[in-house]
């Protein structure tokens, strides 16, 4: 229904931004890789967006990238994957690398998303290897290789936004440490060299 949604963006969020547009502001649902792209708050943005309409639900999720919404419609197209999941994927790998792991076999990428066990992680693969064309992508190196943030990661990030670091130094300070330690640890570290 929605293409897109252009506008101001007014706020963002642990895994949603706020853009202006025309007076309303709209909520949008994103991941943490589409709230890492966003310019600051104040500035124009463009949302490519889905409306996900159930009974009683209506919400607006979106990408500040084309192919990030592409990728998020191949894999709301997958049994069993609602946009929750989808997002959840996206917030722990780009597009690319999500597209580098299904034509791999590598489950193991695809389960670092919260919520994503196994059995997922194969249905996701199984059911959008015929659906990405390994030739056409530009995958390189970095998408093979590069770790995604763990799932520490990500739950320290929010962390330290809640305490009221930006996303951008949030994210260079967990960014510094290792993965598999506990959320807790995780913040520690980030804190020392944050303060």
């Amino acid at each position: 229904m929605y293409y897109y949604v252009k506008g101001i963006l007014a706020r963002k969020g642990d895994g949603f931004i706020v853009v202006e547009a025309g007076g309303v502001g709209y909520m949008i649902y994103t991941s943490l890789n589409s709230i890492t792209l966003a310019p600051a708050v104040g500035s124009e943005i463009t949302m490519y967006t889905y409306l996900y309409v159930r009974e009683d639900v209506m919400d607006l999720y979106g990408f500040t990238l084309q192919e990030e919404k592409d990728m998020f419609m191949k894999l709301i197209s997958v049994s069993g994957v609602g946009p929750k999941a989808a997002l959840a994927i996206l917030s722990v790998s780009t597009p690319a690398k999500l597209a580098a792991a299904v034509v791999t076999n590598d489950a193991k990428t695809i389960t670092k998303a919260s919520g994503v066990g196994p059995k997922m992680a194969q249905r996701v693969i199984l059911e959008l290897k015929d659906k990405i064309d390994a030739a056409s992508l530009n995958i390189d190196a970095d998408d093979l290789g590069e770790e995604a943030p763990s799932d520490n990661k990500n739950e320290a990030i929010s962390a330290l936004m809640a305490l009221g670091y930006s996303l951008a130094d949030a994210q260079n300070a967990v960014r510094k440490t290792d993965g598999t330690l506990s959320v807790e640890e995780i913040i520690k570290k980030a804190l020392t060299s944050l303060l």
